[in-house]
């Protein structure tokens, strides 16, 4: 699973109207929670209840505004801080180089548990976590663990799927696009999945794939949803951290879904659905194990059937008989009835990948670097 940036600009979120999701940053107090009647046994509590509460850090790729994979982190964080009484920092816009490790390893300097949440940071975390043996850290998506590091992420590509059957009935055209970030795994496995999703209702579908390279930027992205409108797509699908894919559909009368969150707001009537992150409960069982000493390294892996990943409401104008299949499809899922990638899976050349009734694994899904027949774009090398 890979993650890839650059720096992202705050301002860029400002022009789509989220400067009302921003969050502050920067180091916060712990707060205390026992009372008492006089200010030294007041003090004395507080300093005992702070004692108890771990300090938790996290590291962010692009702003909480962004609408998109770093608001849901902040979600995630905000319901941290609600459900055990923790001020948690945050460090935003952090870019996936050698600063990566000079913000962690400041942060460490003063924090128990930190979460850094993009796939780039790995190599840093890991530098930073031999130094700091008594830090607890955990990277999102990434594969590298440690006694004290261990990993998160989740099957998102079930939901792709489901976003891929809403697709595959919603065209009139034949003609789906795909803005995907990077030619990378995370990004691949999920078109896949969705092209898996489209074909199962609509045989006579392409997804036609094209990459921005980026993952919040929402002009480029912008362009590059533009560009399959261009060629006659009537639906499109983003793996971006930004809504820009969606409004553009929505400019142009064709419909869309987004990526990691609930993107109606940006364009009500355009609206079908795509995967959401809900990393609340991942961040409380994790933190509630490190304080209560029986956190142990691990490589997390969550799905729709433990709530990780869940699918975002229907659009309005999606019918009850598409919403109907998605939610005959979901239950499947669920229920372990239905595994995405199951064979017979054929690839762009129609060469059979997986075979009839084989399922892939975990492993082999982390590890994609093909398309699925059905799909029309190329993967850079």
């Amino acid at each position: 699973m890979n993650r890839k940036s650059g720096v992202v600009k705050l301002s860029l979120a400002l022009l789509f109207g989220m400067s009302t999701l921003l969050s502050g940053c920067g180091d916060k107090k712990e707060e205390s929670g026992a009372a008492s009647s006089s200010p030294a046994a007041s003090a004395g509590a507080a300093t005992a209840d702070a004692a108890k509460k771990p300090r938790v850090a996290f590291v962010y790729i692009g702003p909480p505004g962004d609408g998109g994979y770093t608001y849901q982190h902040d979600q995630g964080r905000l319901a941290l801080e609600k459900e055990l009484g923790i001020k948690a920092t945050f460090v935003e816009n952090v870019p996936e180089s050698a600063d990566a490790e000079r913000i962690i390893t400041e942060l460490a300097q003063k924090n128990d548990i930190i979460f850094t949440t993009s796939f780039g940071y790995m190599d840093y975390t890991v530098n930073v976590a031999k130094k700091f043996p008594k830090v607890k850290f955990f990277h999102c998506s990434g594969y590298k663990t440690a006694e004290n590091m261990g990993t998160y992420f989740g099957k998102n590509y079930q939901a792709s799927y489901l976003s891929g059957i809403a697709a595959g009935k919603m065209t009139k055209k034949n003609v789906i696009g795909y803005v995907g970030a990077f030619p990378i795994p995370e990004v691949i496995y999920n078109i896949n999945a969705f092209t898996l999703g489209v074909q199962s209702v609509n045989k006579d579908a392409k997804v036609n794939v094209v990459w921005s390279n980026t993952w919040f930027d929402p002009t480029t992205e912008r362009q590059a949803a533009v560009s399959l409108l261009d060629k006659g797509a009537d639906v499109l699908m983003a793996y971006q951290d930004s809504p820009a894919t969606l409004q553009a559909a929505a400019e142009r009368g064709a419909f869309a879904g987004g990526n990691d969150s609930d993107m109606t707001r940006f364009a009500p009537d355009a609206y079908l659905t795509n995967p959401v992150w809900n990393w609340g409960p991942y961040y409380v069982k994790t933190v509630k194990a490190v304080m209560d000493g029986t956190w142990k390294t691990e490589q997390f892996s969550g799905d729709m059937k433990d709530g990780t990943v869940s699918l975002a409401p229907f659009g309005k104008k999606v019918p009850d008989d598409v919403k109907k299949l998605v939610e005959d499809a979901k239950a499947k899922i669920v229920s372990g009835e239905l595994d995405v990638f199951t064979g017979p899976i054929l690839d762009q050349s129609g060469k059979e990948k997986i075979a009839s009734g084989k399922k892939m694994t975990l492993e082999e899904v982390l590890g994609t670097n093909w398309f699925v027949k059905g799909v029309e774009g190329t993967i850079p090398k």
